[in-house]
């Protein structure tokens, strides 16, 4: 395919992509969070029995260092405990207090609405061509980007 045709495709899309995370930031700003802090709340929202530091850092590309601390933050705000995993005992949970729950009510609950809804307004159809199109996408990049990274070690 011709490179112009292709950058012209993948301008709108990082513009579309752009947008998105600038909503999820507005919102995260109107309450004082920074995006990643918002999305740490609404992963812990979306998991009552916790989620392991680990995996928060995997999902949201984010270093141990920063979730350490914005799980901290939720700590100290009453917001987020430390438990014991049920099925490995060495390994430390991160879950909302109730105090926590009722923040998250507040603050993720409508953004998670706001998602719903406008996935809502497209066809059947219409999501399974999205999130189709999406992943064959994130597979291609994460070829991509891994291909740039093993031509940096040699």
């Amino acid at each position: 395919m011709d490179q112009q045709v292709v950058l012209q495709y993948l301008q709108e899309y990082r513009h579309l992509r752009d947008t998105q995370f600038a909503l999820f930031d507005r919102h995260a700003r109107s309450f004082g969070l920074t995006t990643k802090e918002e999305f740490v709340l609404y992963m812990l929202w979306e998991s009552p029995v916790g989620q392991r530091q680990a995996d928060i850092c995997a999902r949201l590309s984010a270093t141990k260092q920063t979730i350490s601390s914005i799980t901290k933050k939720l700590w100290q705000q009453g917001y987020a405990e430390m438990a014991e995993d049920s099925h490995d005992r060495r390994r430390k949970l991160v879950r909302l207090t109730a105090k926590g729950r009722a923040y998250a009510q507040q603050v993720i609950a409508p953004a998670a609405q706001a998602e719903i809804d406008a996935m809502a307004a497209l066809s059947p159809a219409e999501m399974a061509e999205l999130t189709r199109l999406t992943r064959l996408f994130s597979k291609q990049m994460t070829r991509t980007f891994d291909a740039l990274q093993s031509a940096k070690k040699i």
